[in-house]
C-alpha cells in the first residue's frame, strides 16, 4: 500500500462527476480556486499542501474548452510546483481528439500538441476514456489509461433494453467498427454498419446500410455525439429499413448547436450517454436522453493506480 495519500481536485468544466468519484473513494475533494480574472486570465490557487501526495485532477474536455484545458494546465503547474509527488491528469472527454492525423495539407496535428502541453506542464500520468483514436495514448512520453465505457454500455444494454437479444449492434461509421463488433461478439449479436458519404465537415449527404435489421431492435453504438446529424440520419435509415426501435449509446454527448432538437424530432427511442461529458440541462428538455454513470471506474482506477495495481482489469468488468 502507498503510504502517501490520494487528492482530488477538480476544474470548473465537470464539478459533478468530480463529487461522485471523491464520494465513490470515501474522501473530500481537495481544496482549490479556480477563477477568471476580468481580464480573462485564468487564476489557479491550490488550497492545501500537495508535499509529496498523490494528486488526481479532474478536468474534462468539454464546454468552454480552450479555457477549461488552460485552468486544467495551470493546475497540474501549480501541483508540480508544489512538490506533489504525482500527478496524474484525469480527463473523460479528451479535447482534440479527432485532431489527431494530418488528414489535409498543411493540418495540424493538435492532439499531440495537447500532449506536448500536458507532459511540459508537469502530469506524470493520464487517465482518459474511449479516445477518438486509441494511437493519441503514443503522443505522450508519460503512462496513458485509455479506459473504456465498454463494460458499462454492455450493463446497461442488458439491464435496460428489452428483448435485446433480438438486437443488432450498428456502426454509424467505417471508423467505429471495431467499437461495435466488440459489443456485438460479446452480447453475441448481429452486427451491422452504415456507410455514409459526406460533402463537407459534419454535413452527411447519404447513408447506406450494410446488414439486415428488418423486424429487430437497432443499437447504434459510437464514441462521439457533437451535433447529432449522424445519429438522427442512421435512425432515419434504420427506420426505412425495418428497424422496429432504435437506441442510440454514446460514450461522450457532447451535444452541442441544434443536438437536442435533432434528437427530439429523430425516430431514436433512447439516447443514451456517459457522464464524461456535464448534459443535466438538456436531460430537462430532451426526454430522451439516459446517462450511464461512469464515476466507479473511474475511481476504481484512481483507487488502482494509487496502490499500483493492474488497471486492465477495468477494460472487462463494469464497476
Amino acid at each position: 500500500m502507498a503510504t502517501n495519500s490520494i487528492k482530488i481536485f477538480a476544474g470548473n468544466s465537470h464539478v459533478e462527476l468530480a463529487k461522485l468519484v471523491a464520494r465513490r473513494l470515501g474522501t473530500e475533494l481537495s481544496k482549490a480556486v479556480v477563477l477568471k480574472y476580468s481580464n480573462q486570465e485564468t487564476s489557479v490557487t491550490i488550497g492545501e499542501s500537495v508535499r509529496d501526495e498523490d494528486v488526481y485532477i479532474i478536468q474534462s474536455g468539454c464546454g468552454e474548452i480552450n479555457d477549461n484545458l488552460m485552468e486544467l494546465l495551470i493546475m497540474i503547474n501549480a501541483c508540480k510546483t508544489a512538490s506533489a509527488r504525482r500527478i496524474t491528469a484525469i480527463i473523460p472527454c479528451f479535447p482534440y481528439a479527432r485532431q489527431d492525423k494530418k488528414d489535409k495539407s498543411r493540418a495540424p496535428i493538435t492532439a499531440k500538441l495537447i500532449a506536448n502541453m500536458l507532459t511540459v506542464a508537469g502530469a506524470n500520468h493520464v487517465i482518459t476514456m474511449d479516445l477518438h483514436a486509441s494511437q493519441i495514448q503514443g503522443f505522450f512520453n508519460v503512462p496513458v489509461d485509455n479506459l473504456y465505457a465498454e463494460p458499462n454500455t454492455l450493463r446497461y444494454i442488458a439491464e435496460n433494453i428489452p428483448d435485446y437479444k433480438n438486437g443488432v449492434i450498428v456502426s454509424p461509421d467505417a471508423g467505429g467498427a471495431k467499437r461495435a463488433t466488440s459489443i456485438a461478439d460479446r452480447l453475441d449479436l448481429d452486427f451491422a454498419l452504415i456507410h455514409k458519404e459526406r460533402k463537407k465537415a459534419n454535413e452527411v449527404s447519404r447513408m447506406v446500410l450494410v446488414g439486415d435489421v428488418k423486424g429487430k431492435i437497432a443499437i447504434l453504438v459510437d464514441d462521439m455525439a457533437d451535433t447529432c446529424g449522424t445519429l438522427g440520419l442512421a435512425a432515419k435509415t434504420l427506420a426505412e429499413n425495418g428497424a422496429i426501435k432504435v437506441y442510440a449509446i454514446v460514450t461522450h454527448g457532447i451535444l452541442c448547436g441544434k443536438a437536442v432538437q435533432v434528437i427530439n424530432d429523430s425516430v431514436l427511442t433512447k439516447v443514451v450517454v456517459t457522464n464524461t461529458v456535464p448534459h443535466e440541462d438538456k436531460k430537462k428538455i430532451c426526454p430522451k436522453l439516459d446517462t450511464i454513470d461512469i464515476s466507479g471506474t473511474l475511481a476504481e482506477a484512481i483507487r488502482r493506480t494509487h496502490n499500483g495495481e493492474s488497471v486492465s482489469y477495468l477494460f472487462n468488468h463494469a464497476v
